[in-house]
């Protein structure tokens, strides 16, 4: 039995650039406290939710930068008696997107660390800026606590370099570190030891192809319990097509378009990474909810979209099962990986006779969010839907590494 003595309070921190999710934890229990999200940070008027003992509240109100909205939620733990006092939170650990080839696994924050994360922030101009504003917001607000990074970077460094570098000239690697590092790391390794659970199989001994697929989607494959291979690239716009990003297309279209549409760099960028992808193919949303309902509708742009997201799918699939040798389980995770029913379906019809897939489509078209094994017990690969919860690995790596 684990005596409250025990116990210790970790709050796990997840921020983008107008926004920050946070988990607080009773460790080592993994019991959820409390949790939520500030949203539209820098903006004219922004919105604080947090849930706690079965209640939900939000509010709207201006939330100008980070320090701000860590203010109003630490200010909300003891408002609301979820602590009596601020010192009863002993680590935050802190989701940083980039991390580069420097970090194969989460440390504790230093001076040093904190300086190379911030030299990454030109290969994730979005997430490693913002991160360090909250890091230092919360280090500001809670000076007395230890800090730990996780990185979504680091489950990937196991790559080996015929699968992490790109056919350009080795200077720009060497130089420039010009490579594929992936993202989502924290989800892919949480799905990957938690089916290998659910499977009741050692995970060092399996192979998977694990689907994270949400509005940013990537998929991974993992031989032995290490990463094999990755589909995004050197940054989060790699891979497969996602809600507005493109994913992989011919270099050519981009210098080709830059000239018809005469836009600059970061035109570009805005094209590829905002209004591509399910965006722009569907002209109606980047929300897979959307264009499911005009696939629905008989939308033939939205059918198109669902077909060509399921094309991009199966091609990475594909290919990492070949590299693989074998594959023990394919999970589908994520926002759109464990809710949409639909999408899971046409991918897998699009895959089952060349892997020997048996699905329980009638199953798959009621699960939401819950995990479940979907393939029947003939399937040559047991086909998984697993929630991916990478708040609780970064708890985890919080209390290993400050030794709480």
């Amino acid at each position: 039995m684990i005596k409250e003595e025990d116990m210790s309070k970790v709050i796990s921190v997840n921020s983008g650039s107008s926004s920050l999710k946070f988990q607080l934890f009773d460790m080592p229990s993994e019991t959820v406290l409390t949790s939520g999200q500030a949203e539209r940070i820098g903006q004219q008027m922004g919105a604080f939710t947090i849930k706690y003992n079965g209640k939900k509240e939000t509010v709207e109100l201006p939330i100008p930068n980070h320090k701000v909205a860590v203010d109003i939620l630490l200010n909300k733990l003891t408002e609301l008696g979820i602590v009596e006092n601020l010192d009863e939170i002993k680590g935050a650990g802190h989701r940083i997107v980039q991390g580069g080839s420097s970090f194969d696994q989460s440390v504790v924050v230093d001076d040093k660390v904190e300086k190379i994360v911030e030299e990454y922030g030109e290969l994730a101009p979005l997430h490693n800026p913002a991160h360090l504003v909250c890091y230092r917001a919360f280090k500001e607000s809670l000076p007395n606590i230890g800090h730990v990074f996780v990185f979504d970077t680091a489950f990937h460094q196991t790559m080996p370099e015929e699968s992490y570098m790109f056919p350009v000239p080795y200077e720009w690697y060497t130089d420039y570190k010009i490579r594929r590092y992936g993202a989502h790391g924290t989800s892919h390794q949480y799905v990957n030891r938690r089916t290998a659970e659910l499977m009741g199989k050692d995970v060092n001994t399996l192979n998977m192809i694990t689907c994270h697929l949400g509005n940013g989607a990537s998929i991974t494959a993992i031989k032995n319990g290490k990463v094999l291979n990755t589909s995004m690239g050197l940054t989060p716009l790699g891979g497969i097509m996602m809600g507005t990003r493109c994913g992989d297309i011919d270099p050519t279209v981009v210098f080709y378009m830059m000239k018809k549409l005469g836009c600059t760099p970061d035109d570009m960028d805005t094209y590829l990474n905002k209004k591509s992808g399910m965006l722009g193919i569907s002209g109606i949303s980047s929300d897979a909810r959307d264009v499911q309902a005009a696939i629905d509708a008989g939308n033939p742009r939205g059918i198109l979209t669902g077909k060509l997201y399921t094309n991009r799918v199966i091609n990475v699939v594909g290919g990492y099962y070949f590299q693989l040798g074998h594959v023990d389980a394919i999970v589908f995770t994520a926002g759109l990986g464990e809710n949409d029913d639909a999408c899971r379906a046409r991918i897998l019809k699009a895959m089952e006779e060349a892997l020997g897939l048996s699905i329980d489509y009638e199953l798959n078209a009621t699960i939401h969010g819950k995990e479940c094994l979907i393939s029947k017990p003939d399937s040559k690969v047991q086909v998984w839907i697993v929630p991916t919860n990478e708040e609780v690995v970064i708890a985890r790596d919080t209390v290993r590494l400050l030794g709480l």
